[in-house]
């Protein structure tokens, strides 16, 4: 069904590239004749009539406790896997972190459960196999909307799948991931509930989480601290204050 999807979305993506106008025309977005209509399926069939609703009675149900408790778990399930993308990195100090927090969450923590680790001044690191693509020098690729699971781009999407597929094989039973999976993506969407005005207001919904998710991959990509664009050295300060 997976190899039968991602042939469906290609036969689209070449029958409507095309499509798009050019003064919409974005590089990092040459499939966006594709994307839209993905992203239109997504918010307004999975998300209203699905995603929404798990999410609304997760919150209703679920006291915040519970709720932290449910993320610090899943934090520390999927704990293995940013082990390995730290080492792959050449992060060690990012590994060695992570790997004192699987051991202390695992132990004290009660299967992570409680996060202890944190008050003992490890917090944590996230990484993931896109990011490790990312320091190994490969491009985002084009940017991707995939049905239920959300914006990508063409390296991350390779990225969660050797996160969610090869290493669980490594660290993780096939239930586990499964829910790890489902509890990440209620627990998601359950939190951006206070932002949807954001989004509802936006002139744009579409291009708003395109710019939104970009800003954050190259966040996480450099560890928070992402290169400072500089101005071009031939800018004319004079023509600015002729205006």
């Amino acid at each position: 069904m997976l190899k039968q999807g991602l042939l469906l979305l290609c036969l689209l993506a070449l029958s409507g590239c095309a499509q798009v106008p050019e003064s919409k025309y974005d590089e990092r977005d040459p499939l966006q004749s594709v994307n839209r209509p993905i992203y239109d399926f997504n918010m307004d069939v999975l998300d209203t009539y699905i995603l929404r609703p798990a999410a609304v009675g997760y919150i209703t149900v679920t006291p915040q406790p519970v709720r932290r408790s449910i993320v610090h778990f899943t934090d520390n399930i999927t704990a293995p896997v940013d082990i390995i993308n730290a080492g792959l990195q050449g992060k060690p100090s990012s590994a060695g972190i992570n790997f004192a927090r699987f051991l202390v969450n695992s132990t004290v923590g009660v299967f992570g459960i409680f996060d202890v680790a944190s008050s003992l001044g490890l917090e944590v690191t996230s990484e993931d196999f896109g990011q490790t693509l990312g320091v190994w020098g490969v491009g985002d690729g084009a940017y991707l909307m995939i049905p239920a699971m959300g914006p990508s781009t063409a390296r991350n999407l390779t990225g969660d799948v050797v996160d969610n597929v090869v290493l669980p094989e490594i660290a993780l039973t096939t239930p586990q991931t499964i829910l790890v999976f489902a509890l990440k993506a209620v627990e998601a969407r359950a939190s951006l509930m206070a932002q949807e005005g954001l989004l509802n207001d936006s002139l744009d919904p579409y291009l708003f989480i395109k710019d939104i998710y970009f800003q954050r991959q190259l966040y996480e990509l450099f560890d928070g601290n992402p290169p400072i664009k500089e101005e071009p050295e031939d800018f004319d300060e004079d023509f600015l204050e002729s205006l």
